[in-house]
């Protein structure tokens, strides 16, 4: 701003002035108007000046943000964040894996669980939050990646750097005096630094070259496969498909909507994009340890299916293991969990068959205690006549400890002591409500327990081949000797698998690269010397950190000095050797007994 002065002026121009200075109203003055931008230049006056400082600034602004956002340390912070994201859906169970774990966390955890729901921790991977870090991750590595590999386009079309001035300022440097002309020295550095694969430029009086690109590669190869995994994980999400299915023995499959317990698919996943085939499980084979320390764990599991890809294609078996998965074109079937089905057979009060079928029952426990709801909805009537729904609340043991020797407990995995524990209802088992219903629990709202002639609840622990018959005549209930059992199936189409484990590949072959493959710069001069013969020197520098550099640049020296020895009258001085180089080189001490040994260069020894 201007400067003002405080001295009154005389007559009738300093009344003026003086009035001026007196009036409240709003001088304008550009300098005084004007606003500091963020990065740099004021404000001009008027509406157009603010058009363009809001301009400036907004551009301003993203660059600033794009310049971060597509930094190498912003790239490694969004991948530490994406890993640390990645952390809940193992600790947490997942919709996606096993709903049935989920359904056991909220029962159990039902204060946490609203919690969980509302951060989409049972469904990290599709989270917003997740999404949101996966996407800034891509941005940043394409921001990333594009510069760096015009720039190493760019460093193999060029030629390796001149030598500089100083060479006995490099790391690794040695010198001599030759016999042989300038420019037969260099032509032997030339030919020894071609032959070990190095990028080579004659230079003036010197030979450059340069070595270690395939470490640039091998980094942009790594982020270039992150990208590709990215986009593959992304392509599987949008057109995956996932589903369960429990299947009891001798049951079967089709790859329909309809058969699924549960169909998770992507947002572009269409169903006629499911593969056509079926399966019928035969038989279903589990071992387990049956001493020592891992008692009870088990070895073991095997599902002999029996598939038919397409609507009539010929009958195949398969075996599918753990981990081994049966794959029908772009859908695999895993195995992922099993249990047991009692058969169970009830009657009504006359004798009549209402209901018989293995009743698949859910594990709660290692051992497989397993607990389950028998429900008959139709085809029962009462002692009266009238038709009512009956509902039976079991619990199944393979491996009874005994009576009086515990609680209802299993205490091994396979079927040596099978018990099952039943207690009866009677009403409405409230299927009709529209409410869905867990299959494997009873709505005991509008049931009625039975009662044994004392009034206490009618319960019962069954061996195979027996009966429970209720009371008043109102039918019984039979734990049929066959008991089966059943194998829970993961039906897994999700495309571009191939393409993340290829990225997963070439990213760990070029972070290996990056990490081992050093790259490095040899030059070597050679000048007419005062005293007569050529002055030659040799100069290493490493672009990153390596201890291998002397090494190599000793070995590069005994190459070129077999060319062009050391003068006769040089020999054995050491006038021109290095003087901080030392004697005691590898190299120079498998020449002890030449006339001219190897100068050794200065860095060898660090």
């Amino acid at each position: 701003m201007s400067d003002t002065t405080t001295t009154e002026p005389a007559g009738e121009a300093g009344d003026t002035e003086a009035q001026t200075r007196l009036s409240t109203a709003p001088v304008e003055d550009a300098a005084s108007t004007a606003m500091p931008g963020s990065f740099g230049g004021r404000r001009a006056p008027g509406p157009w000046g603010w058009i363009t400082w809001t301009g400036r600034e907004i551009t301003g602004w993203v660059r600033w943000f794009w310049r971060q956002l597509t930094s190498m340390r912003t790239a490694l912070l969004l991948l530490l964040l994406l890993s640390l994201a990645a952390v809940p859906g193992s600790l947490i169970p997942q919709n996606g894996i096993d709903p049935m774990k989920v359904e056991q966390f909220r029962e159990e955890h039902t204060t946490l669980s609203p919690v969980y729901d509302a951060l989409g921790m049972f469904d990290v991977y599709s989270s917003v939050w997740f999404s949101a870090v996966y996407i800034l991750l891509f941005v940043s590595l394409i921001g990333c990646i594009v510069p760096r590999t015009w720039q190493f386009v760019g460093q193999l079309r060029g030629r390796p750097p001149g030598a500089p001035r100083r060479l006995d300022r490099m790391p690794a440097y040695t010198t001599w005096r030759t016999d042989e002309a300038p420019e037969k020295v260099r032509q032997a550095a030339f030919g020894v630094l071609k032959g070990r694969r190095f990028r080579v430029d004659a230079v003036g009086d010197a030979v450059a070259a340069e070595k270690g690109y395939l470490r640039e590669l091998g980094n942009l190869a790594f982020h270039l496969a992150l990208i590709v995994m990215l986009v593959a994980f992304g392509w599987g999400e949008l057109f995956k498909s996932e589903g369960n299915k429990l299947i009891v023995e001798g049951d079967g499959f089709a790859n329909t909507p309809v058969q699924y317990d549960d169909l998770r698919y992507g947002s572009l996943f269409s169903y006629d994009d499911l593969e056509p085939f079926s399966f019928d499980l035969q038989d279903f084979r589990a071992t387990y340890a049956t001493s020592g320390p891992n008692r009870g764990t088990p070895r073991t599991y095997e599902a002999e299916l029996t598939y038919r890809e397409g609507v009539d294609g010929a009958e195949r078996k398969k075996v599918v293991e753990v981990n081994k998965p049966l794959e029908i074109g772009g859908s695999k079937v895993y195995l992922t969990s099993h249990g047991y089905a009692p058969v169970v057979t009830v009657r009504d009060g006359e004798g009549e068959v209402v209901y018989s079928q293995p009743v698949p029952m859910l594990p709660i426990d290692q051992n497989i205690t397993s607990q389950g709801a028998v429900k008959v909805l139709d085809g029962y009537r009462n002692p009266k006549g009238e038709e009512e729904q009956l509902g039976f609340s079991t619990v199944f043991v393979p491996t009874f400890a005994g009576q009086g020797k515990g609680t209802m407990f299993s205490q091994f995995p396979a079927l040596e002591y099978p018990v099952l524990a039943v207690a009866g209802f009677h009403g409405s088992l409230g299927v009709d409500s529209g409410i869905p219903q867990n299959v494997y629990q009873l709505d005991d709202r509008k049931l009625k327990q039975f009662k044994d002639e004392n009034g206490d609840i009618l319960r019962k622990m069954l061996l195979p081949g027996e009966t429970m018959e209720l009371p008043d005549g109102a039918g019984s209930i039979t734990f049929e000797k066959e008991i089966k059992e059943w194998a829970n199936f993961q039906i897994v189409q999700q495309p571009a698998g191939g393409w993340a484990l290829g990225g997963a590949i070439v990213a760990i072959a070029g972070l290996s690269g990056s990490l081992f493959i050093q790259r490095r710069r040899v030059w070597v001069r050679a000048v007419p010397g005062d005293g007569g013969g050529t002055v030659v020197e040799m100069a290493g520098l490493g672009r990153s950190e390596s201890a291998r550099l002397p090494q190599e640049l000793g070995e590069l020296v005994g190459l070129v000095h077999d060319r062009a020895p050391t003068a006769a009258s040089e020999a054995g001085t050491g006038t021109d050797a290095d003087p901080a180089s030392g004697a005691d080189s590898d190299l120079g001490s498998d020449r002890d007994s030449e006339e001219s040994p190897v100068p050794s260069p200065e860095g060898a020894d660090k």
